[in-house]
């Protein structure tokens, strides 16, 4: 399973658990491979001094000993699929580095197939041959250094350079569009990601309203310092997006972003556009803008 540009496909990188497994809409459909479930997260973010279309508040972490997990709801059917916090992260990531550099909603949608085929969305520090990262890029097929590869966010613009330079990918079915870009021995894999790869994109891009959910029994490692939330949007998304009105549109896949994030940044609470999220609930509940005290077309953030 040789490729030119991308490492060789272990065949057992197959991820997001559906709780309920929705029919792959892909062409020709690879046997499912190691299905387990990952439960329900929430949480919500808040940072001081900053406002924008969506609002986080930055808890403490003593939360209730609850299973940590994401979910989202399948574009096709009834079904819902859960992720760790770390998945929703790095998928939060690929999505941004999206937006940040223009590409449109359909390429987000390729690289989480991608991604979900080669590590389901697991950033691995190992691979086949010199394989590494979230797409299992290869330093030796002048993807990078391997320090570079293992950054996500690096990871997933070298992604979107490839796909860039793909003729008429925009009009492609998702695995044949992903195949050109990883040159992988298994080319029809990653059709059977197809749905998952297209719900989750929907959520974080933005095009559906609180489409991601988390519930946390606590928060990984020590509190970042109050700058760091921001820093992290920047890098990741190409511009502050908080405090500034945004679209809704833009302001859910900001608030989804945050809500992604909220595990490693310690967010505990995030609201947009007369919702909430938060940590201890696990789910968007509506909010009266009076109540709220923060504008809806704007994310505020406060720690």
């Amino acid at each position: 399973m040789n490729r030119r540009h991308g490492a060789r496909s272990s065949g057992k990188a197959l991820v997001v658990d559906p709780l309920q497994t929705p029919t792959s809409s892909g062409r020709r459909g690879r046997r499912r491979l190691g299905i387990g479930r990952a439960s329900v997260i929430g949480g919500l973010i808040a940072v001081s001094g900053l406002a924008v279309g969506v609002a986080v508040v930055v808890g403490r972490g003593q939360g209730t000993a609850q299973p940590a997990g994401c979910t989202f709801a399948s574009t096709a059917t009834s079904a819902q699929f859960s992720i760790t916090p770390a998945q929703a992260q790095n998928a939060a990531i690929i999505a941004a580095v999206a937006m940040r550099k223009g590409m449109p909603d359909h390429a987000v949608t390729v690289a989480l197939a991608t991604s979900l085929q080669e590590t389901q969305l697991r950033n691995l520090p190992y691979g086949d041959l010199d394989s590494l990262g979230l797409f299992q890029q290869r330093p030796s097929e002048g993807w990078g250094t391997s320090a570079e590869i293992m950054d996500p966010n690096y990871a997933a613009s070298a992604f979107y350079d490839h796909l860039a330079q793909v003729p008429g990918w925009q009009t492609m079915a998702v695995t044949e569009a992903a195949q050109l870009v990883q040159h992988s021995a298994t080319p029809d894999a990653y059709a059977n990601w197809e749905t998952e790869a297209r719900s989750l994109a929907t959520a974080l891009t933005g095009e559906v309203a609180a489409g991601l959910s988390c519930r946390f029994d606590g928060f990984g490692g020590m509190a970042p310092p109050p700058s760091a939330l921001a820093q992290a949007s920047t890098q990741e998304m190409g511009r502050q997006m908080f405090g500034v009105p945004v679209s809704t549109k833009t302001g859910w896949r900001v608030a989804t972003w945050a809500v992604a994030h909220a595990y490693n940044y310690h967010i505990s609470s995030v609201s947009f556009e007369g919702r909430t999220w938060t940590e201890t609930s696990g789910t968007w509940s509506p909010v009266a803008a009076a109540e709220s005290g923060t504008a809806q077309n704007t994310v505020n953030v406060t720690s």
